[in-house]
């Protein structure tokens, strides 16, 4: 049995407010989504790795990785207009022994390798499972800019990823939600609304999701810490 990682790519960062996608965005010499992989690459709970880019982008990004030496096989295939439908995609190219998928933005290029290895170990124990980090503000819900309630804090925590599945329960919560038109925003809510229960693992104030322009200074800071880290140990 295998675990499959699938890095979704097919974004085109609007929020970014260029014309470049925030995946291909260079952060110190190498596209964001090159610094994931690379994570995924060098995880001993990971056996393959799927990369879904939009059909445009499978030249750009097969030349960003031409250069690269994962550890891993990375294939790269052709995404859908959403992200949902990107990673459907990628499921069907699943090799036959996946037992346990992972799911992770490519734009988190600072998860650990020990977060990985904790969602595959509790996607096998549990079935499904996402990181998570406690809400630190206080959250309102809204309707026409008029606040309608207060949610308690204590009840909410912001998804991360990686988020990890067993194959058979991720595979029939997509097959559910193409039949009835439904789009989630996370792979977690498509297996929710299986009624299957999800574990929230803790995650890390640093495994950002790099999506607006004042979230690179931040990056490469991040980058400079972990190549001090890298330095420290040889």
């Amino acid at each position: 049995m295998s675990v499959l990682a699938i890095i979704p790519a097919a974004g085109t960062g609007i929020r970014m407010g260029g014309a470049t996608p925030k995946q291909f965005l260079s952060l110190e010499g190498a596209p964001i989504f090159v610094h994931t992989l690379r994570k995924f690459a060098a995880s001993d709970a990971i056996d393959d790795i799927i990369l879904g880019v939009r059909p445009e982008d499978m030249d750009r990004a097969s030349k960003a990785m031409a250069g690269e030496q994962f550890a891993k096989n990375v294939r790269l295939i052709a995404g859908g207009p959403s992200r949902q439908e990107t990673v459907a995609r990628c499921l069907d190219e699943a090799p036959p022994e996946t037992d346990v998928v992972v799911v992770h933005d490519a734009v988190r290029p600072f998860v650990e390798l020990a977060m990985i290895r904790r969602v595959v170990d509790a996607a096998r124990r549990d079935g499904a499972v996402i990181l998570a980090i406690p809400s630190v503000d206080t959250v309102k819900k809204v309707e026409r800019q008029t606040i309608t309630g207060t949610i308690p804090r204590e009840r909410i925590v912001l998804a991360q990823t990686p988020q990890a599945f067993r194959f058979s329960i991720l595979r029939q919560a997509f097959d559910r939600a193409l039949a009835e038109g439904y789009y989630g925003t996370d792979e977690s809510s498509l297996v929710e609304r299986e009624g299957h229960n999800v574990t929230a693992l803790m995650g890390s104030d640093r495994n950002i999701k790099i999506t607006k322009p004042s979230d690179l200074p931040l990056a490469r800071l991040f980058i400079a810490q972990e190549r001090e880290r890298i330095q420290s140990h040889a």
